[in-house]
């Protein structure tokens, strides 16, 4: 079994538009294929590697979001972790290629190849493409309107 699954396609809008989507965790609850997000503070854009935004989860936990990757406008990954705790190996990723002026390709990936916590693998497993491509979607439907 494939420990990173990803998913990419291309979506009629401009590369900026799409990643103020993805780097404002406010915004994550509305495109979120995996129903998981209920909610996140305003004012935690994301700007560089070493920031951490808060999103509480719909079971009502809080998850920090360490950012590991980080190029404006262009790539953002981070890596959750139960709040005040270590991350457990999973990471999440979004790249972003412009095609041209309007239109971005997106590649969104999640990588649990570091995952240790054996309590998390049944979650990581269900984590798959069809999920990833509901995000996509969503994130596509919000940024081409």
């Amino acid at each position: 079994m494939s420990t990173i699954v990803s998913v990419s396609r291309t979506i009629d809008a401009p590369a900026d538009a799409i990643f103020e989507l993805i780097a404002d965790p406010a915004q994550q609850p509305r495109w979120d294929g995996n129903d998981n997000l209920a909610e996140a503070p305003a004012g935690q854009r994301v700007h560089a590697v070493g920031d951490v935004f808060r999103m509480r989860l719909i079971q009502g936990p809080v998850r920090e979001n360490h950012v590991v990757e980080f190029a404006e406008g262009r790539l953002i990954a981070w890596q959750p972790a139960p709040e005040g705790e270590p991350a457990p190996g999973h990471l999440w990723r979004w790249e972003l290629e412009p095609v041209d002026e309007r239109t971005t390709r997106v590649t969104h990936t999640y990588d649990w190849t570091r995952l240790t916590d054996e309590t998390r693998m049944a979650r990581a497993q269900a984590t798959t493409a069809d999920k990833l491509m509901a995000s996509m979607d969503r994130l596509a439907a919000l940024s081409e309107s």
